[in-house]
């Protein structure tokens, strides 16, 4: 029974999902309470420390202590004990994922933090301001910015469902490469929107204007690690989610959109959205139910792919109609689309090309919001055997002919030849 127990406790722990949290200090649990009960509500062994203190580290003997990442500690100057910017850095290499919250007021640290994943937040002191769409309660700066949820990313996966309610957001702007392909812009700022420290006048052409400025940026690294920048820590706030928004028109609105973008967005990062895998690969020749040890060239093959989705913790099967698979060697020779069925399995029909190898059955799905999915299974295409080939074809009939023609000649020419007599030695005898 002692036994049982043990094993019972070591899985718990081995399922366990760790998070990390730093603060600036110890009241940002208070102030981000439901942001903080709600990772717990979800399994999450969370853990809040001071982003300074001297215990910090994320790995120890080369295994990761924890599986995420959270920083709300925009005005810290210097992680303490072994984090760094590096070792973050490392995590997010190594799989782990991260959500940074920053503020007009962010340290360099947490600058160079952001610009580690292809973020970059702009300088020191400058806010995000918007003199059409703010909040009613804005002290008179129009630096509390109500931002139209059209701005949101067309992900549901991401952002949960579109709604009318604004997102309140007071905080930096954020500046990405918009070719950079792994960078996704979660919350576009409004169009008359402007980052500029309030207190100065504008002499220059502010760095960062209108729907060219992120809100909120998110990364899905190569490796499928997440890191999701936002420019303000009170996007996460309880005061932000709870509070009810009043536009300079004269809409009100009951609650904020934060709070489903909050919910949505940190299961996304934090890989309990959006997340896919394969369950099995099948290919074989039609007919059969095994793989053969090659494939000949012109034969029928049926390819299945069987993919699953996490959706609450349980692995459901993915449905959609745009996944292709392609039969590679250094070109795609055969592109075709998947067909899907309720239980998540895709499955196509095709003919081998005649062109003989070494070939990839190659499937990669790479859609917004989604892990990519990538499946490469290798097999041999060879050539007809000699058996194999066709021994009378239609378009060889003149050379059959021919041939035959041939035969018969010599055959009628060696029967003159042997039975003819010469007429000149037959007088002489």
């Amino acid at each position: 029974m002692l036994r049982f127990a043990a094993l019972v406790v070591c899985v718990q722990a081995a399922l366990a999902v760790n998070t990390l949290v730093l603060v600036d200090n110890l009241a940002t649990r208070e102030t981000h309470s439901i942001f903080l009960k709600s990772l717990q509500e979800r399994g999450h062994e969370v853990t809040v420390k001071a982003a300074d203190d001297p215990s910090l580290q994320l790995s120890r003997y080369g295994e990761f202590l924890f599986n995420n990442l959270v920083i709300l500690a925009p005005a810290v100057d210097e992680f303490g004990g072994a984090l760094s910017v590096q070792a973050i850095t490392e995590f997010v290499d190594g799989g782990g994922n991260v959500l940074v919250a920053g503020s007009s007021e962010a340290t360099d640290l947490i600058r160079d933090l952001a610009t580690e994943v292809g973020v970059e937040m702009d300088e020191e002191g400058a806010a995000v301001i918007d003199h059409l769409h703010y909040d009613a309660a804005d002290s008179g700066l129009h630096t509390l910015v109500a931002a139209p949820s059209d701005g949101l990313i067309d992900s549901v996966v991401m952002v949960g469902h579109k709604q009318s309610a604004p997102l309140l957001y007071r905080g930096t702007g954020l500046i990405t490469d918009p070719d950079n392909p792994l960078v996704l812009p979660v919350l576009r700022a409004p169009s008359t929107a402007y980052c500029h420290d309030p207190t100065q006048r504008i002499t220059e052409y502010p760095h960062a204007t209108g729907q060219n400025m992120l809100l909120v940026a998110a990364l899905q690294a190569r490796n499928n690690a997440r890191v999701v920048v936002s420019g303000s820590l009170e996007f996460f706030s309880d005061a932000f989610i709870l509070a009810s928004v009043q536009t300079p028109t004269g809409q009100q609105f009951d609650r904020s959109g934060n709070g489903v973008v909050v919910e949505a967005l940190s299961r996304w990062v934090f890989h309990e959205e959006g997340v896919l895998r394969v369950v099995s690969v099948e290919h074989y020749r039609k007919g059969e139910d095994s793989p053969p040890p090659s494939y000949t060239i012109k034969e029928q093959v049926v390819y299945k792919i069987k993919v699953e989705r996490l959706v609450d913790g349980r692995w459901l099967p993915f449905q959609t109609d745009d996944m292709q698979m392609e039969f590679v060697r250094i070109d795609p020779f055969v592109r075709l689309g998947l067909n899907p069925d309720n239980s998540g399995l895709f499955s196509v029909e095709f003919q081998v090309p005649d062109v003989y190898g070494v070939f990839q059955f190659k499937v990669e799905y790479n859609r917004v919001g989604f892990t990519r999915l990538s499946s490469f299974t290798q097999v041999s295409v060879r050539p007809f055997t000699h058996t194999q080939y066709e021994r009378f074809i239609e378009c060889a009939y003149p050379y059959y002919a021919s041939a035959f023609s041939m035969m018969a000649g010599v055959f009628f020419f060696s029967l003159v030849f042997l039975h003819h007599k010469d007429s000149s030695k037959v007088k002489a005898e």
